[in-house]
């Protein structure tokens, strides 16, 4: 496979998808040495199950390890870490992903409870757990979903679950998209797995799941994060992060020079087209996107996804239900630099000093909804 080329296999069995699309990208030969330490990144953002839209199926990872292992290789582990709020092992366990993990003898790393060190990530001092030093070969697994802040996520902010909690939030002070960017310099994405299956365009912790039944696989991140906010109706212009880490080295955000080819079961070739064309598979998939226009003003200040998703999913809960927006609501402060700051109305923990608040790191969307409503 080159690094042009993505990959696209549509059907109803991921295992069998993921395998035919291994098998026509030459990944044994790609990774060569059978003696590699391989990893295998899913995304395990929260303990939901994969039709929810926001974490990669257990079944894609499967078909991962058949592949490897009918291929001679041994020295395979899968790492994740949730996101802030969660537990990884409640995700691992819920997710299915002890099931498949036992069913292949294949070691998981929680890095939530991992060990780290910084790197300088091309100018950019970033911790890293330290599992990520002992990978050869590194299989990215990430969801195509929406995200309430950055809008689209996929290959590049994926690799967040290789870093510890505390810089998971240090990367929310620092906008996001440029802490993003300068860890596709600290972590190399050898392959990339995508879960199209039925991702959320909206939200990245789920709920509003579009299925269209597809598996990409791709080589460059910037390419397939490209092709990704496309199938979003973005731009990379609409995501930031996408054309940094293009000016950092890390790939090529140019669809005019994308290959897009549609295998079927035989992984033969039955349709490609440049990047740039519309595929008429996926119509639906950005009609589908909500984002948050809750008719007042939002004071946001370095929140965490967590938190802003929680914000998000309840103002969209009270609109769908027609009580949306309220006729008086304050300005609705949310995120880490209101800490130490006093106001009338904020969300999370953050904003304990204010009169009124919603407590929680994150707070739920329910406790979210029930006091917005009131």
């Amino acid at each position: 496979m080159k690094n042009n080329e993505i990959y696209l296999r549509y059907g109803v069995d991921p295992v069998e998808m993921t395998v035919t699309l291994l098998a026509a990208a030459g990944l044994s030969e790609d990774i060569g040495d059978r003696k590699k330490r391989i990893a295998v990144k899913p995304n395990l953002v929260t303990p939901t199950p994969a039709d929810y839209g926001a974490t990669t199926h257990p079944e894609i990872v499967e078909g991962i390890l058949m592949y490897l292992q009918n291929n001679g290789f041994s020295d395979i582990v899968v790492m994740e870490g949730s996101w802030v709020g969660d537990r990884t092992s409640q995700a691992y366990e819920y997710c299915g992903y002890r099931t498949v993990c036992e069913k292949y003898g294949v070691t998981f790393i929680d890095t939530q409870k991992d060990s780290s060190h910084t790197v300088n990530c091309d100018g950019m001092e970033l911790t890293l757990c330290d599992c990520v030093e002992t990978v050869d070969y590194m299989i990215n697994v990430p969801v195509l979903k929406g995200h309430c802040q950055t809008k689209m996520t996929c290959a590049l902010k994926n690799m967040k679950g290789l870093i510890p909690n505390s810089e998971k939030r240090r990367f929310h002070t620092n906008g996001l998209h440029k802490p993003i960017a300068h860890l596709s310099r600290g972590i190399r994405q050898d392959f990339i797995v995508v879960d199209h299956i039925c991702g959320d365009p909206s939200f990245e912790e789920g709920g509003n799941p579009v299925r269209t039944d597809c598996i990409m696989t791709g080589k460059d991140p910037v390419l397939v994060d490209a092709y990704a906010c496309k199938l979003l109706g973005l731009t990379t212009g609409d995501v930031p992060y996408v054309e940094m880490a293009e000016a950092l080295g890390s790939g090529c955000s140019d669809l005019k020079q994308a290959s897009v080819r549609i295998l079927n079961e035989k992984g033969e070739t039955v349709k490609e087209f440049s990047g740039e064309e519309i595929n008429p598979y996926e119509a639906v998939f950005a009609k589908e996107r909500k984002t948050l226009d809750v008719a007042v003003d939002i004071d946001e200040s370095n929140s965490c996804s967590a938190c802003f998703a929680a914000l998000t999913a309840a103002v969209n809960r009270l609109r769908e239900e027609g009580k949306w927006p309220p006729q008086r609501l304050p300005v609705i402060a949310i995120g880490q630099g209101h800490r130490n700051k006093k106001g009338e109305f904020g969300i999370g923990n953050c904003c304990r000093n204010y009169m009124d608040f919603i407590p929680g790191c994150p707070p739920k969307e329910d406790d979210i909804y029930q006091a917005l409503q009131k």
